[in-house]
This record gives C-alpha cells, structure tokens and sequence, in this order.
C-alpha cells in the first residue's frame, strides 16, 4: 500500500553571504527519495527497497525565520528527522524539541486524534541525525542531549523532557562506513573536499568551484546533479560561500597537520628511548598540554 506523499521543499538563493550554503545544497542532492532512502538505510543499517514507503513532510521556517529542517520523513512506524549543520550548534537538541512538536501535531491533526479521547494516541518512534561537515575538528560521531542544558539539576534527579540528536560527521576522510553505504553521501563529501582543495592552491572562490565541478564530472561524482543542475549547484556556492572563514579553516587545518607530524617525531623520540617524555615537554613550551592530552588518547588507542 503506497503512502500519500507530501513534499514541501523550497529552495531560496540569499543574496547575503552567509555560511549556510551547504545546508541548501545537502537538501538540493538529496531531494529524490531513493537517494533518501539509500541514505536512511546508510544509516540505520536497513535494507528497504522501495523509495515510494517513504512520506517525505520536510518543515520549513520552523519556529524562527532562518531555522530551516532539511528533510523529515515517515517510514513504518518512525518519525525521522535529518538535518545539515556547517556551522556547530550545541543547542541542535533544543531546536530537534521544536521540530518534533510541529511534526507530532501534524500528526495528530492528519489522523484526526483527540488529545481528551480515552485512549492513548499511537506515535512513530523519533529519530533525529544530524549531519555536520563544518570547520570545527569534531569526532566522528556523538550524541547531544537536552538535558545538557538544563539547569538547577539535584543529583539523581529525571527531567520531565528529553531530546537526543546523533550527529554524524560527513567531513571527506570521516565515516568510512557510512559513505560506503550510501554513494550519494560520499559524493558530497568528495565535491566539498575538491573546493577546499582547490582553494588552498590559492583559487578564487569562481574558480575553485568551476574546476571542482569538472573535476566531479571527470571522475562521476554527482554527476546526474551537475549535469542537469550545474547553475543551480553553481549559485548555491557561489551566493551564500564565506570564502573567508574556509580559507581560515585550511590555515587552521594546515597547522592541525604541520603539528599532528611534529607530535608524531616527539612520540617516536619516547618510544626509542632518545629522550624522555619531560624532556619533550620542557622543549615545546606553549604547545607541552596539547602534546600531554594526544599523547594520552595515543596510547588508550594502543
């Protein structure tokens, strides 16, 4: 039995520069529900085949003007709601409380359920991913909580509220698995990295998106995307970029690799017994606590 579908996207090209740009290109790949689907069985380690069970229900200006949900979804009995953030947001817990209370009273209203009746009202079971490929060094993958922010907490003590996102880094190199799973993810990875890249050899922003467009083109990443929506994919970068923090992020990242090589020589210093770990210490001054902490999650990983 097919589910009536309801898609509600709405694509907008600001004028104003401002770092939100993948958000509206993460939706824009990701509008075909079979790429929907293969990325929610990426996820959830599913293996359903038909793209046509999903109801897509995507929520736009939710709450506040800006605050834009990607895409949300019904499948069986669950309610899921995917996100993208190039920006870290540590309040993504409190925003996922927002959405699911507009999406749970759609849901009631679209059924006809009356929150006085007798019985209890049947509710999918939420899941909430966020996807992030932002400038911070993130892990791989974590959980943020609502009750996080709560405040005046007694010990042992259950909040009446809870919601908890899972956030899954899609930065190029991060989350192997996962971008084996569903091509199309992988895919936007690639395209991101190939504009980095392509910026650290010192292109403009223009050009360094024109040469990672060909690129993708070249080697069959979004190829089916770029060759009917090339302007569309071009104006999304090219309007709302901020060209200038990526290129702080590839000087912070530059550092980040410069100090990950000298970090590694220390070890390899210690570890062949040329000089002891305080020696190190003494020598590196201002960078002695960064070193201390890499060198502790080196050996737990041992």
């Amino acid at each position: 039995m097919k589910i009536k579908i309801k898609i509600r996207h709405m694509f907008h090209f600001p004028r104003k520069v401002n770092r939100k740009y993948k958000d509206t290109l993460f939706r824009f790949i990701f509008r075909d529900k079979k790429d929907l689907l293969e990325l929610y069985n990426a996820v959830n380690d599913t293996e359903y085949k038909d793209p046509d069970d999903l109801e897509i229900n995507t929520l736009e200006n939710v709450i506040y003007l800006k605050m834009k949900n990607d895409l949300s979804f019904l499948l069986g009995a669950s309610m899921n709601l995917y996100e993208h953030q190039s920006t870290w947001n540590p309040n993504m817990p409190l925003r996922g409380l927002f959405y699911f209370a507009e999406l749970y009273q759609r849901h009631v209203d679209s059924h006809g359920y009356r929150l006085t009746g007798s019985g209890r009202i049947p509710l999918p079971f939420p899941n909430y991913v966020v996807f992030y490929n932002g400038l911070e060094q993130e892990e791989e993958s974590m959980e943020l909580r609502l009750s996080d922010g709560f405040e005046g907490q007694k010990e042992g003590s259950v909040p009446c509220l809870e919601c908890m996102v899972k956030v899954l880094n899609i930065n190029s190199g991060q989350n192997r698995e996962l971008m084996e799973k569903c091509r199309r993810l992988w895919e936007y990875a690639e395209f991101i990295q190939k504009i980095r890249q392509n910026l650290q050899k010192g292109m403009v922003l223009e050009e360094a998106v024109e040469h990672a467009i060909t690129d993708c083109l070249e080697h069959g990443i979004l190829t089916d995307v770029l060759r009917k929506g090339q302007m569309e994919v071009r104006n999304m970068l090219l309007e709302e970029y901020d060209e200038k923090a990526e290129r702080e992020y590839l000087k912070k990242e530059a550092q980040l690799i410069e100090r990950e090589k000298n970090f590694e020589v220390y070890e390899g210093m210690i570890r062949d017994g040329i000089v002891s770990i305080e020696q190190i210490t003494e020598r590196i001054g201002d960078n002695k606590e960064e070193f201390l902490k890499w060198h502790q999650k080196r050996k737990k990983k041992q």
